[in-house]
């Protein structure tokens, strides 16, 4: 049992209380509010100071890839699993102690990842992952250059990728990874960056085939996250029922609205963008022209789903394991600077990353991202308020108490005699 005295309680949904106490018991939060108020203490209580108190912070479009060098589909289809998972232990712990409690794994290998995290053999946030990402054969999640007959066999076991063609393969592919575990469906309706030859104006997937993926997702309650840069892949991703929007490069007024009417999400995952642009020799130079031709249409689009009223929450698209890359785990809160450079707010942004993250779960989502009685004691002390320096979310070194479920992982170091 904690109890976290503040000098300022950022609840995460809005708003601030000076003078707060928290108290965590049995992995749920079951006070939160002005110390005034609080409970009498109790002799069971361990009692933490700290400046500032706020919820656990969400990334809600990740990789765990375990990928070193230059990001390319074919490293992510190469390097044995093995290897990336060993690799992406680290970078989960990364992720925990820059504040990150809780990361949406749009991708990769946390569907394994998780598993060894929940039952305590591994440090790292809670990870709710969808498996591999699912695309039509030339599309963003074919390696087209390597052999065919490889990438598209469903059982191969390196790769985070997945091609399925046509509808009775699009249902295959959505329950082979409901099969591993997948509490998220991660379908691509536009091309992409990275991958070789497909363009990210173009929809890929039919709209039948896109709305079978939903489908059966929603029987068993989960939602698809649609990977989309093209107008033409967002439209058709909203119409087939997708409730979340990854990147949304060329939103629009007209679609925005379509998406505030279905009551879908955009996640921008401004980071990935400028990791690029300020990075340039760590990418293949075709997604390099594609990015640049991109970048500014996409600053646009934030802009214009913030201004419709666009559900928005925190995204950055990271997940390689080189230390030191831009890509990589542990700079995830540089998405909130960036929110605010885009016309957010702090308050915004801060509850992009918290409060509103969990929505992207749709039925799946946790009870998470708010100092709330009865809320998941996923809880973060800062040196400095966020609503004041919203850049002190990018500087893991000044969050500097970090909470998981009620347990405290990260701690200042003890200042020997």
């Amino acid at each position: 049992m904690y109890r976290i005295h503040a000098r300022t309680l950022v609840h995460g949904g809005g708003g601030s209380t000076p003078s707060g106490i928290l108290l965590l018991a049995d992995g749920r939060i079951t006070y939160a509010g002005p110390a005034a108020g609080a409970p009498p203490a109790r002799p069971e209580e361990t009692v933490v100071t700290v400046p500032v108190a706020m919820p656990g912070l969400w990334d809600c479009h990740t990789h765990f890839s375990g990928v070193r060098g230059p990001l390319s589909t074919e490293r992510l289809m190469l390097t044995p699993a093995e290897i990336a998972v060993a690799r992406s232990v680290r970078d989960a712990r990364r992720a925990l102690h820059a504040g990150f409690t809780s990361v949406r794994e749009l991708g990769g290998y946390g569907i394994y990842l998780a598993q060894v995290i929940d039952e305590g053999s591994a440090e790292g946030p809670t990870v709710y992952s969808a498996g591999r990402v699912i695309s039509p054969s030339g599309g963003h999640s074919d390696a087209h250059s390597l052999p065919y007959p490889w990438v598209v066999d469903p059982h191969r076991r390196d790769g985070m990728l997945q091609v399925a063609d046509g509808e009775a393969e699009c249902l295959r592919a959505v329950r082979l990874q409901l099969r591993m575990g997948a509490k998220v469906i991660k379908i691509c309706a536009s091309g992409g960056v990275i991958s070789e030859l497909d363009h990210p104006r173009h929809q890929q997937f039919s709209d039948a085939e896109l709305k079978v993926m939903v489908a059966e997702a929603a029987r068993a309650e989960r939602v698809v996250a649609a990977h989309c840069h093209g107008i033409a892949g967002i439209r058709a991703a909203v119409r087939a029922g997708c409730r979340t929007i990854e990147h949304g490069t060329e939103l629009d007024e007209r679609t925005a609205s379509e998406m505030k009417s279905a009551d879908a999400t955009l996640v921008p995952t401004r980071t990935a963008y400028e990791a690029i642009l300020t990075h340039r020799d760590e990418v293949p130079p075709a997604a390099l022209r594609k990015l640049t031709e991109l970048e500014g249409r996409h600053r646009e689009a934030m802009a214009i789903a913030r201004a419709v009223g666009v559900r928005v929450a925190a995204g950055t698209d990271l997940g390689t394991s080189t230390p030191g890359s831009p890509f990589a785990w542990g700079g995830n809160g540089a998405e909130f600077v960036h929110l605010v450079a885009a016309g957010f707010s702090p308050e915004e942004a801060v509850a992009a990353g918290t409060a509103l993250a969990p929505l992207t779960l749709g039925p799946q989502a946790p009870r998470s991202g708010q100092l709330t009685a009865g809320y998941d004691a996923d809880v973060l002390g800062l040196t400095g308020n966020p609503l004041e320096d919203i850049a002190i979310l990018a500087r893991p070194a000044e969050i500097t108490h970090v909470w998981k479920t009620g347990k405290l992982v990260k701690q200042p170091a003890a200042v020997s005699a």
